[in-house]
């Protein structure tokens, strides 16, 4: 059974995973924290959390609130900064054979640049995934994410900063997703990303106030799916590079949908805190499912539902 996908074809030196179920950024820390629950090794890749050119506190308690089918966040990118990550967790990455996505967040696009060239060259750090779809911090994140303009600046600029390949993540907070997909891929994106998570709130009624200390926070989980679904289908349909699905894939079927529906790969997220093993109990489905139709090659699946 074949299950490798190459997620940087345009790349010299590729992105080659040995099947297509990723983790998500900021649901798996930097994969050191589930490495004794389960070989993570076994995994197409792994997406570190968000990381920034200086360590960061995060919002405001409280950053959680569990909804209907999903959970708000408003966590505020709350890393450890660049140099600890080359510092203290490439080493450990380095002698890993699943490969690390480094996925970067700045607040101004020469912040994405200098991230992007830290990075470069460090043994251990496979590719970096550019977060312009972050709701929860005040300056940068989504705001690069909402416009092709924005959106392919930065990427043009990452891309002239580093010999890695670069994956772009989308918010899905706009008006015309594809749009900016089209955009980003012309300006050098290696692959596409989406979604992130979708801009909501609670609200306290007992101290009628607004459950989360941001007030606001993004909506992720099985409320998300269809949303996302339909985003990574659209995408999917105007650009020639390969689409990442993400966005309340909790079972091998949800990813199954994404992969029928053109993307060549998906991380597992929110799914990852109510069962850690969520990431490598898809994969496994994903090869059960694959063996009972009798299919030899991943490809096989990728965008058969589409019209």
């Amino acid at each position: 059974m074949h299950l490798a996908i190459q997620l940087a074809p345009k790349h010299h030196s590729g992105l080659l995973l040995t099947n297509p179920v990723m983790t998500a950024s900021g649901t798996f820390g930097y994969g050191t924290e589930y490495s004794h629950l389960f070989d993570i090794q076994a995994l197409g890749a792994i997406v570190c959390k968000g990381t920034t050119l200086k360590p960061r506190d995060g919002n405001p308690q409280p950053r959680l609130a569990e909804t209907a089918s999903g959970l708000l966040n408003s966590i505020g990118l709350q890393n450890i900064g660049v140099e600890v990550v080359i510092k203290e967790k490439a080493p450990i990455w380095a002698g890993w054979r699943v490969p690390v996505i480094v996925n970067i967040a700045g607040e101004t696009t020469d912040d994405y640049t200098q991230l992007a060239s830290k990075l470069d060259g460090v043994a251990g750090i496979s590719a970096i995934e550019v977060n312009i779809s972050c709701p929860n911090i005040k300056a940068g994140g989504a705001e690069f994410g909402v416009n092709p303009e924005s959106a392919a600046e930065v990427t043009a600029a990452v891309k002239a900063a580093t010999s890695l390949p670069i994956l772009v993540k989308l918010t899905p907070n706009t008006s015309d997703i594809a749009k900016i997909a089209v955009a980003v891929a012309k300006a050098g994106a290696g692959a596409i990303s989406l979604i992130n998570t979708i801009k909501g709130m609670a609200i306290d009624i007992s101290k009628r106030r607004p459950l989360l200390g941001n007030i606001t926070g993004g909506l992720s989980g099985p409320a998300i799916k269809p949303v996302a679904l339909y985003m990574v289908y659209k995408v999917a349909g105007a650009v020639e590079i390969p689409v990442i699905g993400c966005g309340g894939i909790t079972t091998a079927s949800d990813a199954i949908e994404f992969i029928m529906a053109g993307a060549s790969a998906i991380q597992v997220g929110t799914a990852s805190f109510a069962n850690p093993r969520a990431p490598l109990e898809v994969l496994e489905g994903i090869e059960q499912f694959m063996e009972k139709e009798g299919l030899k090659d991943i490809a096989d699946l990728i965008g058969v539902a589409r019209c």
